[in-house]
Order: C-alpha cells, then structure tokens, then sequence
C-alpha cells in the first residue's frame, strides 16, 4: 500500500476532529471512504445490540435502512466480526436483493467494514457498493480496516454525545 493513503486518512483525521454531531460526522467519513476505494455509495450502520437491529443514519441515494442484526452482507460481518467482500452479490444468500429492487439501484459489488469501539465491540459497519474500477479486493478491505480503526473513536464519541 502506499504511504499516500495513510497521509491523507490522517489529513481527514484532523479535518474530523473538527466536526461534533454525528449528523455531520457520518457524511464526511461517507464521503471520504467512496473516495478513497472509488466506490459509488457508502452506507454507515450503526448496531443496536439491544433491539437486535443494524440501522443507517446516513445512506446513499436511499431512505433510512433497517435490518435485523443477522441479516445480509452486513449483517455477516457483524456475526463474523470480519470484513466481506462479496463481488457477485446476487449470486450470495445473504445479499438482500429487495433493497435494490425498492430503489432501483443495481449493486455490482460489496464492500463491507466493521467499525470495532475502544472495548472491541462492532458499533457500526461501513458498506461501499460498486467499485468503478473493477471489483473489490483485499488492498482495498486492508485500507478500509485501518480506515475504520482511524474513525472509529470518533464514531463512538458521536454516537454517546448523541444518547445524551
């Protein structure tokens, strides 16, 4: 990987400590994770361990998403505790079709990311859909993983400031 990469997640680190609500927090880390592997969409959910749901705040080009904790790609990777990478997602049990089919998006490709709190525990997952170039490979889930280690205390900040 290249140092590039690293330099500029910590240019964006400094740039998100300047931000406080998660209403505000969540876009940017969108944002930067579709810039930094070329995707297209970037969706964040945030777990509920208590009600058993994963849930978006934030969601490219479709409303509120809200599924069961055991439920798809992302899902997977919160019983997994591990990154997936699914590049023929309708081909894959876990993929959930009826979302493309309620917004008319065709995903081609997936990309998803657990973003682990300060006691390790799965607090959301970032999912990046349609690789422009290509499909998604390990290059890219190793930078996502440090990605999301980079945001995750930010994320666990802005979601306690936000139960207050």
């Amino acid at each position: 990987m290249s140092l590039d990469i690293y330099h500029r997640i910590a240019d964006f680190g400094k740039r998100l400590t300047a931000l406080n609500p998660i209403d505000e927090t969540l876009p940017a880390i969108s944002e930067e994770a579709k810039s930094i592997v070329n995707a297209e969409r970037c969706s964040i959910f945030i777990v509920n361990h208590e009600g058993n749901m994963l849930w978006t705040k934030l969601s490219d080009g479709i409303g509120r998403i809200a599924i069961g904790i055991d439920s798809g790609i992302v899902g997977s990777t919160v019983q997994t505790k591990t990154a997936q990478i699914v590049n023929n997602p309708y081909e894959d049990s876990r993929f959930l079709a009826k979302i493309d089919e309620k917004s008319g998006f065709v995903t081609r490709n997936i990309l998803a990311v657990p973003i682990f709190n300060s006691r390790q525990e799965i607090v959301g997952v970032i999912q990046l859909l349609n690789k422009y170039n290509g499909d998604f490979d390990e290059k890219d889930e190793g930078i996502m993983s440090f990605f999301a280690n980079y945001v995750s205390g930010t994320l666990e900040l802005a979601l306690l400031m936000e139960k207050k």
